[in-house]
């Protein structure tokens, strides 16, 4: 079942979630959720849904990054910002265990903060640990855009919106990124709006 999307402004959002109990994460309500956070996430489109995102506040959040996400970018932007598929996964109760430096930064987009877009700086690589919907402890190491996505769905688990982590200078319209700013680097975009 598709559920809606709160948007900035709802308190959910801006509060840590809370983890779930092993016992808790097998139940039919839970693995209802988790369908109905697949559901929402794929009709939107997107390529992370966290539970708060919902309005449930708990430390859920679902990933699936598809190929044809990719159609409007060229193989040097895919490149650049590491852009592979991710299959479709359930982080429970996740957590960052190592964060590589450098950063990098890309423009970022949230369904919570619909139609807006900003550049962020995320590491480039990541460690996370979690559960998935069975209950098993996971680990994955990733880099590139999965990192950047595993880093946005976990800021939202704590309360925190790409909002907190933006060049604000460069808040656009998702229409006015794709009319100015699609062919431009971070670097350049910066550039031109008087950045560093």
């Amino acid at each position: 079942m598709v559920l809606k999307i709160v948007q900035i402004g709802e308190q959910v959002l801006r509060k840590p979630a809370r983890a779930l109990a092993w016992e808790e994460i097998q139940t039919a309500e839970i693995q209802r959720l988790i369908a109905d956070m697949r559901d929402t996430m794929q009709d939107a489109p997107g390529v992370g849904l966290a539970a708060p995102q919902i309005g449930q506040s708990l430390q859920i959040a679902v990933i699936e990054d598809l190929e044809k996400y990719h159609k409007e970018l060229t193989p040097q932007q895919l490149t650049e910002r590491g852009r592979r598929p991710v299959p479709f996964h359930v982080l429970i109760n996740p957590r960052i265990v190592s964060k590589s430096h450098p950063n990098q930064c890309f423009l970022e987009g949230c369904l919570s903060f619909s139609g807006f877009g900003a550049l962020v700086e995320r590491s480039q690589s990541v460690v996370v640990e979690f559960l998935n919907e069975y209950a098993q402890e996971k680990r994955v190491e990733a880099e590139g855009w999965y990192a950047r996505i595993l880093q946005h769905e976990i800021d939202h688990l704590q309360g925190r919106l790409y909002i907190d982590r933006m060049d604000a200078r460069t808040l656009t319209t998702l229409e006015n990124y794709k009319r100015y700013w699609k062919d431009a680097t971070p670097e350049e975009m910066k550039s031109r709006l008087g950045g560093s």
